[in-house]
């Protein structure tokens, strides 16, 4: 029997092979980009192959250094043995790989098998590198064997060491780590939507990005057509997040936030919060709609002269308002139902004309459409419309506004939304954020914008209902993933039950699936935001850890919190990993003072790899430190209206320890 030590040799010898092989596979895709110029039949075909080709070598080259495997799996008695790692490598395309994608079918029993259902497994190793290795082999420093094939099962001191690792910088991805509840959302359907009920740290976002791995690995064509699309709440989470996907080998996604996504214009205007709420109302569809085809009328326009060389045909007045009726009750797009308002006056006047003299010519169909009568009437009847324009005259003019909002906004809800200082035209509005989701909203009753093939949501129990209607306007042709946590809702319109969601979104039919397990939350951290779930008036399940490690303190400094803040960063700073220190948005500047006084460097959320960070309680959200400092809990809560909901994403943003200080009484 081969001993462990000789056995690690073997192990560091193979993985001196992979990348060997990766490194010829990097110089090999590059080659094939200048040969591959001089292999097509024609030079669309050298177009498509030469970006298919210089898209992989420069994903290739953008892979980030690391160990290149992290699993093995023993098949039978005969041992086969394959290596899981983040990407296939095999010294030729049609050797056997020294190592298996693990999002191949064949790495799943990596993560779903167990004593109980082996799946074939004899042996399943995990192995133990070094933290921060860059792939040097040398950091290979051990691996734990599970044999399945004899009924063993034991919790992996590996995984628990990697879960548990101190948390400096970016998010890292967890291909290492999967639990099979988990393994089980990422494997999911594309055609098939998912909401993931997440409570912290239980790897919802990790769960989101790495299905998004695995559907662009198995759905590669499908998903290039489509397009597919991640969702922040905001550019520091999704700085947060950036390194996962290419790190599983994936760096052509689109990563963004909603208000990148439907950014007509810069925020420049702001709302108070009355006005934001009703302009990110469901009702504001409907009022939006009957803004914009207010402008649309079947009657008054008269009988239309269409010339034909010295012939000129007449369409009744009648007829016109038949068509535009019909044409308005089939409820198309704003846009192409001008077309189809012209292609129909256009098909009654060849109607005429072919019972007269016989077929016309496509060229007689084109002319008689471009015809200038024919235009000025169909700009009549359905005129050309900017989205500003709709909005601003609705936000500007209360007897517009009163017309399309009868019966579904009462006088204080249209006041709150008119402007107090209407601009001259639209050309000259500042718009605010909740603006621009209403321009969305007119945008896509004009015409559909372009939809994706999947959409990754994240921390969706925050969008408003509108917000949902931008979403699903981007994926009425494909599916999505939904991930959230009902009891982190913070926004004044955040959401009470995913069922509502999911059917803004236009998925109704999408599975909720909750994850409770939390493996970055220690058991006491979650214990505290636990007493605090119960005064959230949302139903979601508690979560429990698997952690029975970590701190939680709770520090008194009546005479002087800040004080107490700095003495707390200085205890957590004795610690190993990254200081998170949170305070309500109006705390922030005296906290940054004080510890600056103190002799604490500290940076803003957006330096991810800083020792100590300084952070906005709105901002927090999705971001993790291994040891937070929660200043003035209460400051936290009377901030805003869902303040309580804020606290419970504060507190539950440490995965080693948290330290509450606090002047006034606690809200828990």
């Amino acid at each position: 029997m081969t001993s462990p030590h000789h056995e690690l040799i073997r192990e560091r010898a193979h993985h001196d092979r992979c990348r060997t092989a990766l490194a010829a596979l990097i110089e090999g895709a590059q080659d094939h980009v200048v040969t591959g110029e001089d292999v097509s039949a024609s030079g669309a075909d050298a177009e498509v192959l030469g970006f298919r080709l210089r898209s992989r070598a420069k994903e290739l080259r953008e892979l980030p250094e690391g160990p290149l495997f992290f699993g093995r799996l023993d098949f039978g008695a005969q041992r086969q043995t394959l290596h899981i790692g983040r990407l296939r490598i095999s010294e030729h395309p049609a050797d056997p790989p020294l190592v298996v994608d693990w999002r191949a079918p064949v790495s799943r029993a990596f993560y779903q098998a167990g004593a109980r259902d082996p799946q074939g497994v004899a042996v399943r190793r995990r192995f133990g590198w070094a933290p921060g290795s860059r792939g040097d082999s040398a950091d290979l420093t051990g691996f734990e064997d599970e044999h399945l094939d004899r009924g063993e099962s034991r919790a992996s001191e590996i995984v628990a060491r990697e879960i548990e690792r101190p948390r400096v910088g970016p998010m890292r991805d967890i291909a290492a780590t999967i639990q099979p509840e988990q393994d089980d959302l990422v494997r999911g359907d594309l055609a098939v939507s998912v909401c993931v009920q997440g409570a912290p740290g239980t790897g919802k976002t990790a769960v989101g990005l790495h299905r998004a791995a695995y559907l662009l690995y198995t759905h590669p064509q499908r998903i290039r057509r489509g397009g597919l699309l991640i969702l922040g709440p905001n550019r520091t989470f999704l700085s947060y997040i950036s390194e996962v996907l290419p790190a599983l080998g994936e760096t052509g996604v689109r990563q963004s936030t909603l208000r990148d996504e439907i950014a007509r214009h810069p925020v420049s205007g702001a709302d108070d919060e009355r006005a934001a709420v009703v302009k990110h109302d469901v009702r504001m569809a409907q009022v939006l709609r009957r803004a914009l085809y207010a402008r649309v009328r079947a009657e008054g326009a008269g009988p239309l002269a269409v010339p034909d060389g010295s012939y000129r045909w007449r369409v009744p007045e009648d007829e016109l308002v038949r068509i535009v009726t019909e044409v308005r009750a089939e409820e198309p797009p704003y846009a192409v139902g001008r077309e189809r308002v012209r292609t129909r006056v256009v098909r009654y006047v060849q109607d005429r004309a072919e019972r007269r003299a016989g077929p016309r010519s496509d060229a007689w169909v084109r002319k008689i459409s471009r015809a200038r009568p024919v235009g000025a009437y169909v700009d009549a009847v359905w005129p050309r419309v900017q989205p500003e324009e709709v909005v601003a005259r609705l936000l500007s003019e209360p007897e517009a506004l009163a017309a399309a909002a009868d019966g579904l906004l009462d006088a204080g809800e249209q006041k709150a939304l008119l402007w107090a200082k209407p601009p001259r035209s639209w050309r000259s509005a500042r718009w605010s954020a909740a603006d621009l989701v209403l321009l969305d909203e007119v945008a896509g009753l004009i015409e559909h914008p372009q939809g994706y093939g999947h959409v990754v949501v994240d921390e969706a129990q925050d969008l408003s209902p509108m917000e949902c209607r931008a979403i699903a306007r981007r994926a009425s042709f494909g599916s999505v993933t939904v991930l959230g946590d009902l009891a982190q809702g913070t926004t004044p319109w955040a959401a009470r039950s995913w069922k509502t969601v999911l059917g803004q979104l236009g998925k109704p039919d999408a599975v909720v699936v909750p994850l409770t397990t939390g493996f970055r939350v220690p058991g006491a951290v979650l214990a505290l935001a636990n007493r605090l779930l119960e005064r959230l008036d949302v139903a979601v399940p508690a979560a429990r850890s698997l952690r029975a490690d970590g701190e939680l303190r709770i520090r008194e400094a009546a005479s002087d919190l800040l004080g107490g803040v700095v003495a707390a960063v200085r205890d957590a700073l004795a610690r190993e990993g990254s200081v998170g220190v949170v305070a309500a948005d109006a705390y922030v500047p005296r906290v940054r003072e004080a510890l600056d006084a103190a002799g604490i460097a500290a940076a803003g959320p957006d330096d991810l790899g800083a020792r100590v960070s300084v952070v906005p309680a709105t901002v927090v959200k999705g971001l993790e430190y291994d040891h937070v400092v929660a200043v003035e809990p209460a400051a936290i809560v009377a901030a805003e209206e869902r303040g309580l909901h804020r606290l419970y994403v504060v507190l539950t943003r440490a995965v080693a320890g948290l330290e509450v200080v606090h002047a006034r009484p606690l809200p828990f």
